[in-house]
């Protein structure tokens, strides 16, 4: 890997980091960047219960990737789920993730909310 795709991965990684952190998630950091090896292989830790893949590049294997990051969040044995954030240069941050983990989420999500509505209408 050339110095300048690792110099793009890290700064992804501090990007990535700032925008979670300003959207509330504040334990958000770069692993690499603090203590070295802490034992989680997420590029970002922070997130509780996803495993992050950080990938800044322009032409993504995303099989690969999202092989990397099953691999990664199985290796520590926490349970997170495997997800891959990616983004092109002058594009907007994406995520990936396996069906069956999203679902998860958004039956949660979907649960909450109609418990909301159902508050809401009382």
């Amino acid at each position: 890997m050339a110095i300048n795709s690792k110099t793009k991965g890290a700064s992804g990684e501090r990007e990535l980091a700032k925008i979670l952190k300003e959207r509330g998630y504040g334990d958000c950091r770069r692993t690499a960047q603090y203590c070295g090896n802490t034992g989680d292989a997420s590029d970002v830790v922070g997130l509780d219960y996803i495993h992050c893949e950080v990938k800044r590049v322009e032409k993504l294997v995303l099989e690969k990737a999202m092989q990397q990051a099953i691999h990664d969040s199985n290796a520590n044995g926490k349970g997170k789920f495997p997800t891959v954030f990616h983004r092109k240069n002058r594009g907007k941050w994406k995520v990936t993730m396996l069906f069956d983990d999203w679902i998860q989420l958004y039956d949660s999500y979907y649960s909450d909310m109609k418990l909301k509505e159902r508050e809401d209408n009382e």
